[in-house]
């Protein structure tokens, strides 16, 4: 299967493309530019690299969440459109589940964890390539009080490590390892190769983000619509 892969969920903005589980090519930024802004400059040039066109792709696989919304939406609504004109099957990839694959060999549980603000985190837990725990959205210590039963070590990595790492340690203490920051982020060939061993394929139209919880924007217009007020 030839397969471009999308990654906007997280800080890092990446794109892949994988003949079966061969990285043709995979291109990856975290700089100052907008997700929206580095996205397609860099799918054209991985297709370049990689010697293909869109029209021999067979699938595209988009990360579509949990993470941040707008980057989601960037990188679920790109995907869209590039299966669209190019007529081929969509494949959604889990934001946690790509981090996990990105830890690589772990004799532990391994906790990939996105920064949710508001001290909450979008986790999960794996261990041996097995979900443990499914994606929630959760304030820091009601994830690690869930995760706490499962095991005896913890890797954690993503992009709420490194902001939650002392609470994380000190509830953990030596219990807690913490990815090295070259594994902290989102490899889009991580998020190829779990698309590649998944049977879920859907058609463009049916596409959809992951948030876990709604939008800040949605929660304000039902505050005010509770108060009797008319959002517009």
């Amino acid at each position: 299967m030839k397969l471009l892969v999308i990654d906007t969920s997280g800080p890092v903005c990446g794109t892949a493309v994988m003949d079966n589980e061969r990285v043709l090519c995979e291109y990856i930024a975290q700089n100052r530019n907008t997700h929206s802004t580095n996205l397609l400059p860099m799918t054209e040039a991985a297709l370049t690299s990689a010697g293909l066109a869109l029209e021999e792709l067979d699938a595209v696989a988009a990360v579509t969440g949990p993470g941040s919304f707008t980057g989601v939406r960037i990188g679920v609504a790109t995907a869209k459109g590039l299966a669209h004109g190019a007529g081929i099957p969509c494949i959604p990839v889990d934001a946690l589940e790509a981090l996990s694959l990105s830890a690589g060999l772990f004799d532990g549980v391994i906790c990939p964890i996105q920064d949710a603000r508001a001290g909450q985190v979008y986790g999960a837990a794996f261990r041996n390539g097995k979900r443990l725990m499914k994606d929630e959205a959760l304030k820091l210590e009601e994830f690690l009080e869930r995760i706490k039963p499962m095991g005896n070590r913890f890797l954690f990595l993503g992009d709420g490590m490194p902001v939650h790492r002392e609470s994380i340690r000190q509830f953990l203490g030596g219990q807690a390892e913490f990815a090295p920051a070259y594994l902290c982020y989102l490899r889009p060939s991580a998020a190829g190769w779990a698309a590649l061993h998944s049977a879920e394929r859907t058609d463009y139209l049916n596409l959809q983000a992951s948030y876990l919880r709604p939008p800040n924007a949605q929660k304000n217009k039902k505050l005010l619509e509770a108060m009797g007020m008319n959002p517009k």
